[in-house]
């Protein structure tokens, strides 16, 4: 959490608005690998890797 707490202030310190939809993207693709792990859904996280 620490890490997030320290990306988030440092869009906010530096404006760097841009980074929001990575970071966006990124915490999408860790919440679908891990829920997804043993899931229907893991065919199709092989196959975006």
């Amino acid at each position: 959490m620490e890490v997030v707490k320290d990306l988030i202030n440092f869009i906010r310190e530096r404006k760097r608005y841009i980074f929001i939809p990575l970071l966006i993207v990124l915490l999408l693709l860790g919440i679908l690998i891990v829920l997804g792990g043993g899931t229907a859904i893991a065919p199709f996280i092989y196959t975006i890797f």
